[in-house]
């Protein structure tokens, strides 16, 4: 999906059905990003197929994605994020060898969030929390030898960014996130090596106070 479609589309979603659930006050609002997933390709080094493979030989396809995240205000200064997306398709390549195929990810991930209580329409906020990745439907293999990855994995994350009020409800964001995700590369139950993807996800959207 391309940016300025998607940026579009959350505009017109919230436009249309965001008055009818508005309330005076409400602690919620919602955010639709734009996000580009880039992950950091480390990999130990291991052998296989009577090859050495040095550090960092296994990449993993980066990416735009689709984002909503759904935030519950504590205060005028703490809230709490719940950032969602659909299930990511991404491919997996090994250096000299090429294409290992594809696998599936669902990030969910809870963030704290912490305002300064400033004034004026610019609000830059910091939180941290916890990353839980589904990881399933892998379909790698090297030399037809089929190859598998962890079901899931568990890792702390980190966002900074800022909302600029446009008017009562509506806000431009920017919003940048690291999490830590990573999965062992197994051949025939015995790993070969452990993979960190750690992406950075780097956001641009709209923000709506309900």
């Amino acid at each position: 999906m391309k940016l300025p479609r998607f940026l579009m589309l959350s505009t017109l979603v919230l436009g249309i059905f965001g008055p009818a659930f508005a309330t005076a006050e409400s602690p919620w609002s919602v955010r639709l990003r734009a996000t580009y997933l880039e992950t950091i390709d480390k990999s130990d080094a291991f052998t296989a197929l009577g090859i050495n493979f040095g550090t960092d030989a296994v990449s993993v396809s980066d990416k735009w994605i689709p984002e909503i995240d759904i935030d519950y205000h504590f205060s005028d200064t703490l809230s709490a994020e719940l950032v969602l997306t659909i299930p990511q398709h991404h491919t997996v390549d090994l250096a000299g060898v090429g294409r290992l195929g594809s696998f599936k990810h669902l990030p969910p991930t809870l963030l704290f969030q912490y305002k300064p209580a400033l004034e004026g329409n610019f609000r830059p906020y910091i939180g941290a929390g916890v990353n839980f990745t589904l990881i399933f439907d892998d379909d790698l293999e090297v030399a037809d030898v089929p190859l598998a990855l962890d079901d899931y994995s568990v890792g702390l994350a980190a966002q900074a960014g800022f909302d600029y009020r446009i008017n009562e409800r509506w806000h431009f964001n920017i919003d940048v996130k690291r999490a830590a995700i990573g999965t062992a590369v197994k051949a025939g139950g015995t790993k070969l090596t452990e993979a960190t993807l750690d992406p950075w996800l780097y956001s641009i959207g709209l923000r709506y106070d309900f």
